[in-house]
């Protein structure tokens, strides 16, 4: 009997624990697909739709590019692009309509806004779409034009947002700073340029949100959210100079004006640092439209003929060996040659392989060797290659002072040019700039060994890379980088007074260059383009290598144009000298004095320029009478009574307190004081008298060797120290 019950017992329990298993699992089944609960007929499905995981991007912004003096040349700013719901499916929002149900109007009042056609602003609202975008003239709008639309309260227009590089100067050293643009996954990545070399500074890091929430996109409440917040990229600060570069992009615009320029590329430099000022080229473009005619940097990535600004690498070489004597002197005819088993040419009186000739064919006859660079003579600059020191001395200079070799500025991408030097004809050109090529890069690190004391310094643009967030937090300094010391200083010095006499003689070939601020000192270049095999092109690449101020260099000017042979390209200097101008004022290089009034207050004195009028063959007192209005220190050398030289020449201009030297006989004059003086007043003394005249040191004058007083003759020689 209890054997009975208890199996009875059993079979409820079973029976019971089926029915519960069979219920458990129906109702499983049932929400699983049917998305109800079967205990309280509970709607399940709005549960599921508001349970879901939602991740979002939290874009970073790219780094700001600034210039010298903290103007923006490149920023991330945030932009609109326009969607429009087309469907009458989407629900409604508090009584109003969420789509666009009036495509006629709406298309009316976005197609003026956005200045694109109407009727194809309707066809895109006229789709059987859910959505639809309105093509490039709906994206990247600004926050001005989007608040606009949303004034018209158009049902169905709406927005999301982007970020955009923008460029607000424009056309500025374009293909030295690139572009960056917005990759499929809408973070901005640099494409060309200090843009794409800096990449991994300027990119940010995105962050992201994830979190629970409804088909509405509220959070659920107790529903966890994941938060990492985007980190923005680096900043960087450029060595340019916002007003000298717009300077420059203009005086482009101008030289192409003049001269239907093809191409045109100049840089400005600091000597003693190597901080590039300014630098571009024509034609660039503007990065904010990115119409682009040439990717190339011309400066680095151009190799081309220099022409004549190589020749000062010869003297260089020439006068740094020792070997070099000014007085020295040199047919300035036709250069005929020959070479010997090592293909070294030498001069002959004619016929020889061939026969090089100066520009136009000028021949000055017998000339001292400075006017190798003064006149700028392929001949002289040849006798200096082969006479005063060989070939091979000079391309061996050539190779200290860096060419055919990489700079490495900054992340630059560069060519080295092409060195030929194998026959008699490639050595000779090589004197006067032709047959192989060089860089502007490797032009501005070379001059400033010539331009200094003989150290020659590395171009760079990148002054710092610093944290958005902590300015404290320096990523990168630049600093001045030697690259060697190919001159000594006394050769740079020397041959700085020769280039100052090519600016400043009045047959020197850079005489239209000059500018009332300051003096200079420069080199012209003129060189054929080769094309076809042959220099019978029509083209020519016509330069501008200066320093100023002339006593003191600091600052570089290099600019070069190719354009159809202009034999008056050196006479049409306005868009160069605009350029020369505005390093003159925008770094007070301006030869104006400071005096002190009748109260002991110091005075900006009132500078006045003159142009120089001739008192050659006429009396000292004739000379002091017609100079008297000058306001300049007139400086009489020697007892004679009639003037025999000047400096100034006639039409050179003179300002206020210039030094004017009067000479009135060769053997003999009273030596001046010459404390304080600069050395362009040393230099003038020099010229003038023709004495040796050794200069150490820059700044002004703090001691002389010979007394002020002392008779001085023709064999003394002057030394001269100057100091900061």
């Amino acid at each position: 009997m209890k054997r009975r019950r208890s199996n009875g017992m059993l079979l409820l329990i079973f029976s019971f624990t089926l029915v519960v298993m069979s219920i458990l699992i129906a109702n499983v089944f049932v929400v699983a697909v049917e998305k109800k609960h079967l205990r309280s007929n509970t709607d399940l499905q709005k549960y599921a739709d508001s349970a879901n995981i939602r991740n979002e991007v939290l874009k970073s912004t790219r780094g700001y590019i600034y210039d010298k003096n903290g103007n923006i040349i490149a920023q991330d700013i945030l932009t609109y692009n326009i969607y429009c719901v087309l469907s009458d499916q989407r629900p409604s929002y508090e009584g109003v309509i969420a789509y666009v149900a009036d495509k006629e109007y709406t298309a009316s009042v976005l197609s003026n806004i956005l200045k694109m056609d109407k009727d194809k602003c309707l066809t895109y609202l006229s789709q059987d779409v859910y959505q639809t975008e309105l093509g490039t003239a709906g994206r990247n709008l600004s926050k001005e034009t989007k608040e606009l639309i949303e004034s018209y309260n158009l049902p169905g227009v709406e927005f999301t947002t982007s970020i955009q590089r923008s460029y607000p100067l424009g056309v500025f050293a374009s293909n030295l700073i690139g572009f960056a643009q917005s990759d499929e996954s809408g973070s901005t990545v640099g494409k060309m340029g200090a843009e794409l070399y800096l990449e991994d500074y300027l990119k940010g890091k995105d962050g992201y949100r994830s979190y629970q929430a409804d088909k509405n996109g509220y959070i659920l409440p107790g529903m966890k959210e994941e938060v990492a917040s985007p980190v923005n990229g680096a900043n960087v600060y450029l060595t340019l100079d916002k007003e000298l570069q717009e300077t420059l992009e203009q005086a482009f615009l101008q030289t192409e004006e003049i001269f239907e320029a093809d191409r045109i590329w100049a840089s400005v430099m600091e000597v003693d640092t190597g901080k590039i000022l300014a630098w571009g080229q024509y034609p660039s473009f503007d990065p904010n439209t990115l119409e682009i005619e040439v990717y190339s940097n011309y400066g680095a990535q151009s190799p081309y003929e220099p022409g004549s600004v190589m020749k000062t690498f010869v003297y260089a070489a020439a006068i740094n060996e020792g070997n070099y004597d000014s007085s020295q002197k040199a047919y300035s005819g036709p250069y005929c040659f020959l070479a010997d088993k090592n293909n070294n040419p030498y001069r002959v009186e004619s016929g020889g392989y061939a026969c090089i000739n100066n520009a136009g064919r000028k021949n000055w006859g017998w000339v001292d060797l400075d006017y190798g660079l003064i006149y700028s003579s392929n001949t002289v600059t040849n006798v200096v290659e082969t006479e005063v020191i060989t070939p091979d001395i000079y391309l061996n200079y050539l190779k200290s002072f860096g060419f055919f070799s990489a700079v490495e500025t900054d992340g630059m991408r560069e060519q080295t040019g092409v060195l030929n030097f194998t026959w008699p004809y490639d050595k000779l050109a090589l004197g006067y700039g032709q047959g192989s090529t060089v860089t502007m890069l490797q032009m501005l690190q070379a001059y400033s060994a010539v331009f200094s004391d003989g150290t020659m310094k590395k171009p760079y643009f990148i002054d710092s890379i610093v944290d958005s967030y902590d300015s404290n937090n320096v990523y990168y300094k630049a600093k001045t980088e030697i690259t060697g010391k190919p001159i000594e200083e006394s050769t740079a010095k020397q041959l700085q007074q020769i280039l100052y006499r090519v600016v400043n003689d009045e047959d020197g070939t850079a005489k239209h260059y000059r500018i009332p601020e300051t003096e200079i000192i420069g080199k012209t270049g003129t060189t054929e383009v080769a094309g076809s095999g042959s220099y019978n092109s029509g083209k020519t690449i016509v330069s501008l290598m200066s320093a100023l101020p002339a006593d003191d260099p600091q600052y570089i000017v290099y600019y070069c144009f190719e354009a159809d042979y202009n034999p008056n390209a050196h006479y049409y200097t306005d868009p160069i000298k605009s350029v020369l101008r505005k390093v003159a004022m925008l770094y007070n290089l301006t030869d104006e004095q400071v005096i002190v009034d009748n109260n002991g207050e110091l005075v900006q004195m009132e500078i006045e320029s003159n142009e120089m009028v001739n008192v050659l063959n006429h009396s000292v007192s004739y000379a002091m009478n017609k100079l008297s209005d000058y306001n300049c220190d007139i400086i009489v050398l020697g007892n004679g009574e009639n003037v025999i030289d000047q400096y100034p020449k006639q039409h050179q201009y003179v300002t206020t307190k210039q030094k004017i030297f009067l000479l009135t006989e060769t053997n003999s004059f009273i030596m001046p004081d010459m404390t304080g003086w600069s050395r362009k007043d040393v230099t003038a003394l020099w010229q003038i008298t023709s004495l040796d005249v050794k200069m150490e040191g820059s700044g002004k004058v703090v001691s002389q060797n010979i007394a002020a007083g002392t008779t001085v003759t023709s064999t003394d020689k002057i030394e001269v120290i100057f100091s900061e």
